[in-house]
């Protein structure tokens, strides 16, 4: 398991390109027969993969987190981005389709993931969050979930937002999570931009050939950074940072919050004539 320290927005305006890459920039998720995880000492998350192919992949805790097993204080969200797959919690199997979901409560102790075609397999992004109490395991779909569309053709910012974990749909201590889809002609997400001071957030940016990018704008409002981010990577944004894209053409990603609250409009809106 990966480590990375919180930063300070003081040290962060004088970062070079590739310290910020190095602090926020979480690549080389999704490899083969692997589990990739990244834990973060902002509001302790962990950001991960798994992508079994040959066989079957064992969540285990790691020397890290100093438990028996990894869910023995911590839940846990998982959205599919791959092929079909299997995640079996405790001998009980669950098949996840493309952008299927689940969320899986502080105590499950074996987690165990497969594909169903090695050719095609699956690709299962992670999220997971320190917890206090114990919530059911639940199945997401993508069309069972709260659905907002926001934006317009002519802000090149229309896009459709799933929310697939968050308070009186999936009941979790603190994780919320789910995903934005741009629609075609759209490249912006998030702007007018905000900071949440409440919550830090994790985006996952996916759906894009290799010739695509998107620009992720990060930093203060009047200390603005960029990083350039390609398919299927994830970027870390504290609590004090805007997080913002724009792409090179329309783009999905997956974003999910951990901190205080689980108020997902509980925001501090940024002007745009106040940016710099």
């Amino acid at each position: 398991m990966e480590l990375r320290t919180a930063a300070s927005p003081r040290d962060v305006k004088h970062y070079t390109t590739e310290r910020l890459r190095e602090e926020f920039l979480i690549n080389d998720l999704f490899k083969e027969d692997d589990i990739k995880l990244v834990y973060s000492h902002i509001d302790r998350i962990i950001t991960g993969s798994a992508v079994p192919v040959k066989g079957e992949l064992v969540l285990t805790a790691g020397d890290e987190l100093r438990a028996e097993y990894f869910l023995q204080r911590r839940e846990m969200g998982v959205i599919n981005i791959g092929g079909k797959g299997t995640i079996t919690i405790d001998g009980t199997a669950y098949e996840l389709d493309y952008k299927d979901g689940i969320y899986i409560g502080m105590g499950a102790k074996d987690i165990r993931f497969t594909s169903a075609d090695a050719a095609v397999p699956a690709k299962f992004y992670i999220n997971s969050a320190p917890a206090h109490t114990s919530y059911p395991t639940v199945k997401i779909k993508p069309e069972d979930c709260v659905t907002v569309e926001l934006g317009s053709s002519e802000g090149a910012n229309h896009r459709v937002i799933r929310k697939y974990i968050l308070p009186g749909q999936v009941e979790s201590c603190q994780l919320v999570m789910g995903m934005t889809q741009l629609m075609p002609g759209s490249v912006w997400n998030t702007m007018p931009c905000h900071t949440h001071d409440r919550r830090m957030e994790v985006y996952l940016y996916f759906d894009m050939p290799e010739d695509a990018l998107v620009f992720h704008y990060m930093g203060e409002p009047t200390e603005t950074r960029h990083l350039i981010m390609r398919n299927e990577e994830a970027v870390i944004s504290p609590s004090w940072s805007i997080h913002s894209g724009c792409g090179t053409q329309a783009y999905t990603f997956i974003w999910g919050m951990v901190g205080e609250n689980q108020d997902f409009d509980d925001m501090d809106a940024c002007q745009i004539k106040d940016l710099m």
